[in-house]
């Protein structure tokens, strides 16, 4: 049986503590194709580079696993991947681990989901994988068997067409993970806090800060989840149009009469 073509990228730069599990978990489950940022490029969405020139180095290559490093972003390494580096489109992406949950509205921001959400549209299977820890050197070793089996899942029965998954992980506690939950994306926010201060130059600068505000309640959604030691796995699309609402909105197709 020939091996499925899995491409890997993520948000915490190369050589993340995250990233390094991610391959580890990866290559007995296919051929590998590792295509990962230089710099750290969490909360840059679904951003790409335009300028300055794109740059796709090789890292190392041996049978079965390709690891490269890019100047861009995570959507620009899954973009630059399979539409110019590779001979055929992956069968699987797969992103991350993030350092940090990706739980909520934190998808928004999210360069790891990103990721997969642009190999979504292009129809590819995708997998989104964070842990709700912000640590470099965070515990991943509670992780293996549950990755394993998702993407195993994934790659013997595919995703419905538009969807990917966000998988996020609770942090390593002394008892274990409880189960995975199938969840919605619970509604929360960001509330900011800048800090000001003056640098070296005399240029006044913010520094962004802030706390994470969840505005739900439910026991069905991701955030309840993690919080309470269960993976959470939200079947995730682009669309995002508000459906419920187009009949209701309608009305808005007959202002020009009243102009």
């Amino acid at each position: 049986m020939k091996k499925p073509l899995i491409l890997i990228t993520n948000d915490d730069s190369i050589n993340a503590k995250g990233l390094r599990k991610l391959i580890s978990l990866m290559r007995p489950l296919g051929d590998v194709v590792v295509i990962s940022t230089v710099d750290v490029m969490s909360a840059k969405g679904h951003s790409i580079t335009t300028t300055p020139t794109l740059k796709v180095t090789p890292v190392q290559e041996m049978p079965g696993y390709r690891e490269f490093v890019c100047n861009g972003t995570p959507v620009d390494c899954v973009k630059a991947g399979y539409q110019w580096l590779l001979d055929k489109a992956p069968d699987l992406v797969v992103s991350g681990i993030n350092h940090g949950s990706n739980a909520s509205t934190n998808v928004i921001y999210s360069g790891t989901m990103a990721a997969v959400i642009e190999a979504c549209m292009d129809g590819i299977d995708g997998i989104g994988f964070s842990l709700d820890s912000y640590a470099a050197d965070a515990d991943f070793d509670h992780l293996d068997a549950p990755i394993t089996a998702i993407t195993k899942e994934v790659i013997a029965h595919g995703l419905p067409k538009g969807v990917c998954l966000n998988v996020n992980f609770p942090y390593r506690r002394e008892e274990p993970i409880r189960g995975i939950r199938v969840c919605r994306q619970a509604q929360g926010r960001w509330v900011e806090a800048y800090n000001d201060f003056v640098d070296e130059h005399g240029n006044n600068c913010l520094k962004l800060g802030g706390a994470f505000i969840c505005d739900d309640d439910g026991e069905d959604t991701d955030y309840w989840a993690i919080n309470h030691n269960y993976i959470s796995l939200v079947p995730t699309h682009y669309d995002l149009t508000a459906m419920q609402y187009l009949d209701k909105m309608s009305r808005f197709e007959k202002v020009m009469n009243v102009l």
